[in-house]
This record gives C-alpha cells, structure tokens and sequence, in this order.
C-alpha cells in the first residue's frame, strides 16, 4: 500500500496494490497490519472499526461536512468504488496549528485511493461523476446526539470544491449547518491537537 501524508497532520491518502489483468482486478481493501504500519503505530493500537456505510450519489451532490463529538466521536476510512468523487477533510481540533484548514483528493472507482479521516476532523463529498458509490468504515457508531455538521462553503475555512457545472445538491440540514465560527462558540469542536 502506497502511502500519502497531507498536508495537514493526521489525514491520510491510502493507495493499495491492484493486480489486475484482461479478466479485471484484486485489491486488498483493508488489511490491520498495513494500516498500522501506515498510521505509525503498533497493531494492537490500530482503531477497530465498528460499522460500514454505503451511499449512492448522483452528480453535483454534496454530503457534509458532518463530523461526530465525544463520546461517540467517528474516525473514517473512505472509498469510492464506482465513479468519482471529490473527498474532504477539515481539521477541527482547537489547538491545532492547521486548525479550520483543508485537504481534499479525489477518490474514485479506478484509482481505488482511500482517505483516512481521523477523530477531530469534518468529512465531506462532491460527487464529480454521474453517480457515485462511496464506502466508508467508521471507528465510533452513528450517534445523534453526537452528530455535527460544519457549512460546505465557509470562507472561513475556504475550501475549493471543483465545479460539476450545476449547483451542490444538499441535504437540509447540510444548507443549514453552522459555520467554523459558530460550531466553536458552541463548543462543537475538538481540544486535542493529536491525529
């Protein structure tokens, strides 16, 4: 597994081996010793991952930025398998020197790339493709009372979503999230500045 570190600490771009052939291909999509070994850390301490979600988008739709608090807060493991998408990571551990800052990828069906979202950060998509298929693993169960969701286009935090030539498409409790300002006046965000 190839691995990517982005520029902000503790986001992660994951790109495993594919073998493939004029039959089609094999991946390795998940493996606890590779990702230890990616995260830094012993296998006993790997996070273990306690349900799976799927979603299914159409082009233009934008889910986020959601992000769970404590006790049950979520780390993601994200994959696209059909289509592509436009993956994003926003840091919101208070006391971190990327604090309200970026990172995004592309994920898609054909590059098979996983971003790695850990507790402390704001997760969210742009479906670039006619439709989408995303997979995701999460450490912490959908909670929600722990549920939070951060505004798609904050200037404050700025993030350069690509243009799919209509309008995002949003849920309404994602037109009507909070800002970074607000979500850290109500104390909706993280005080650690550790991944």
């Amino acid at each position: 597994m190839q691995v990517e570190h982005l520029p902000l600490d503790g986001p992660l771009l994951l790109t495993p081996k594919v073998f493939g052939d004029d039959r089609g291909y094999f991946l390795e999509s998940w493996n606890r010793r590779n990702f230890a070994e990616a995260l830094g850390i012993p296998e006993a301490e790997v996070p273990s991952f306690v349900q799976d979600n799927q979603s299914r988008s159409c082009r233009g739709v934008l889910r986020g930025l959601h992000y769970q608090v404590s006790p049950e807060a979520q780390a993601k493991l994200v994959r696209c398998v059909a289509g592509e998408i436009f993956d994003v990571a926003v840091d919101l551990r208070r006391n971190s020197p990327s604090f309200g800052q970026w990172t995004g990828a592309r994920l898609s069906g054909t590059n098979h790339r996983q971003l790695w979202v850990p507790v402390g950060f704001a997760h969210g998509f742009l479906t670039l493709s006619d439709n989408a298929e995303v997979l995701y693993k999460t450490v912490g169960y959908w909670n929600r009372a722990c549920e939070r969701s951060l505004r798609w286009n904050d200037p404050a935090i700025g993030i350069e979503w690509p243009s799919t030539g209509i309008e995002p498409l949003l849920a309404d409790k994602d037109a009507a999230a909070p800002g970074l300002a607000e979500a850290l006046a109500a104390g909706d965000v993280f005080d650690s500045h550790l991944p």
